[in-house]
């Protein structure tokens, strides 16, 4: 039975961490090759089992140490029907592949969750396209139809959540809401900025909010960022309306780089972990609702332990 799916504990006033950027650690630290971006491929190895091994088994116990509760990321952001068409991967396979991430994160959740960190198991999904300039973009209805399958195993196997990360238009994020919905799963949407704070699309993103929310009768538990420098979108959340109340929390990346230059990187940029720990301070600030707080591209271990340390700091005031 999933553990919190009836009521999330980050939705209270407890922080919680996420882990960074696993996609980017394990190609650029691990060294380890990762077809079209797909991490649930490290599942059919024991070097690649390994490897996401060490990799959570440290964000899992940076959260204990500090007392703060946990996200656990099934690693299925590139693990929907057009990724794996992509990548000779069966549906049957793909549907054991998602029991297999599940069964690895709730045994984990066996071995470090205390009274003080909770651990949330939250099944992943990613866009059916390109991650920040998507050639085919679905209507609300294709992509309802589309991500209802990640979602139907989510719910099948027990998760307490689904969260749809690096969202590039508001379509795609609709469909993902609604049949959230119909399934009876709690959702969070997550969508990418730009440099200059808008979405890929053009649309900003207290629009793109205010759509959801307006078009699935605020069915998303609530909202993050993700993939986005600090200093891309801090500016947008000033002084803004109730939509920035909506964001629950935030994965920024270690790179100032836009996104057309992340692509094109032969090399990590993970920026300076203590700096990007003190924006979220004041992140933190303009987004008091945000109990959320990770990475993304480029961040790790260093990056999210010093956020803990920030966390603990908001929190004692």
């Amino acid at each position: 039975m999933p553990k919190y799916r009836n009521k999330l504990p980050q939705l209270g006033n407890r922080e919680f961490l996420t882990d960074g950027g696993l996609e980017t650690w394990m190609v650029f630290q691990e060294g380890l090759d990762l077809p079209a971006f797909a991490a649930f491929t490290l599942l059919n190895s024991k070097k690649g089992r390994a490897a996401l091994d060490r990799y959570m088994m440290n964000f899992g116990r940076i959260a204990v140490r500090h007392q703060l509760g946990f996200i656990m990321d099934t690693p299925t952001w590139r693990a929907s029907s057009r990724w794996a068409d992509d990548l000779g991967v069966s549906v049957q396979d793909l549907k054991e592949i998602h029991k297999q991430a599940i069964m690895y994160l709730l045994s984990l959740r066996e071995w470090l969750e205390t009274d003080t960190s909770p651990f949330v198991l939250n099944g992943v999904l990613g866009p059916q396209d390109d991650g920040y300039n998507p050639r085919h973009l679905m209507t609300v209805s294709e992509a309802r139809g589309y991500h209802a399958q990640q979602i139907d195993w989510f719910f099948e196997f027990a998760t307490d959540m689904v969260s749809a990360i690096t969202m590039t238009y508001v379509e795609e994020a609709l469909g993902i809401a609604l049949a959230a919905k119909q399934r009876g799963m709690p959702s969070v949407i997550s969508f990418t900025l730009e440099t200059d704070g808008h979405l890929p699309s053009g649309q900003s993103l207290g629009d793109a909010i205010r759509q959801v929310d307006l078009e699935t009768g605020e069915a998303p538990a609530y909202y993050m960022i993700n993939c986005a420098h600090p200093d891309h979108f801090v500016d947008v959340l000033k002084g803004r309306g109730h939509w920035v109340q909506r964001i629950g929390g935030v994965r920024a990346n270690a790179s100032r780089l836009s996104h057309e230059e992340l692509d094109n990187a032969e090399e990590l940029d993970d920026g300076n972990p203590e700096e990007l720990a003190s924006q979220y301070l004041e992140l933190r600030r303009l987004l008091p609702q945000a109990t959320v707080l990770g990475g993304c591209c480029g961040t790790d271990h260093r990056h999210i332990g010093a956020i803990a340390v920030t966390c603990n700091c908001c929190h004692a005031h």
